[in-house]
């Protein structure tokens, strides 16, 4: 898929293959992000990229979350897609928060549900019973009947701003193309890995 690729945009290079993918993958935009704890303990889940653009990758939690505490001690992260067949991005970079009016945009375009639920979670800890998981969804709806649902101030969009984007194409024979894009001084580099 990457074969050939010679542009010095790897971000329009992802978008390009982000496009292919959604029209062959369930969610293209699911991606493992994966981080370092102050303990040096790493993590990895699944989110979901949200936005894409030159300024970088965008998901939304809870700053209760673990991911958002480790990312408070230690603010650099590494995604990894893979759309099957044979196509795997890897992003490395650092973590900032997206502004009060673009999480406040974003969580507006969330179903009521996603949104009430947001309220609700304690995201992380520890949870006594599914009963008391939805005594809080419960309350939270009851708080909002009838009016606009605010998003929560312990809630919003993290960015991972590339400092490298890997481009991984399978190869049969495991002969891989791997093209690296290494950001220095705002400028992007790009290298040939060997497989």
């Amino acid at each position: 898929m990457t074969n050939g690729a010679t542009s010095e945009d790897p971000i329009r290079l992802f978008l390009d293959l982000f496009e292919q993918a959604a029209r062959s993958c369930a969610e293209p935009n699911a991606m493992v992000l994966s981080t370092v704890d102050a303990d040096g303990r790493p993590s990895g889940r699944y989110v979901l990229l949200k936005a894409a653009d030159e300024r970088g990758f965008v998901f939304y939690t809870s700053l209760r979350s673990r991911k958002a505490r480790a990312l408070e001690a230690n603010p650099h992260a590494a995604l990894t897609f893979y759309w099957p067949p044979d196509t795997q991005v890897r992003v490395e970079g650092r973590v900032e928060r997206v502004s009060d009016a673009e999480a406040d945009a974003y969580f507006a375009t969330r179903p009521r549900e996603f949104q009430v639920g947001a309220w609700a979670s304690t995201q992380s800890a520890v949870l006594e019973s599914r009963a008391a998981l939805d005594q809080r969804v419960h309350n939270a709806r009851d708080r909002f009947d009838g009016a606009t649902v605010s998003r929560p101030p312990f809630w919003t969009g993290l960015r991972v701003v590339p400092q490298a984007i890997e481009l991984w194409t399978r190869d049969p024979q495991r002969l891989h193309e791997r093209i690296l894009y290494e950001r220095r001084d705002g400028v992007w580099t790009r290298s040939l890995l060997f497989p």
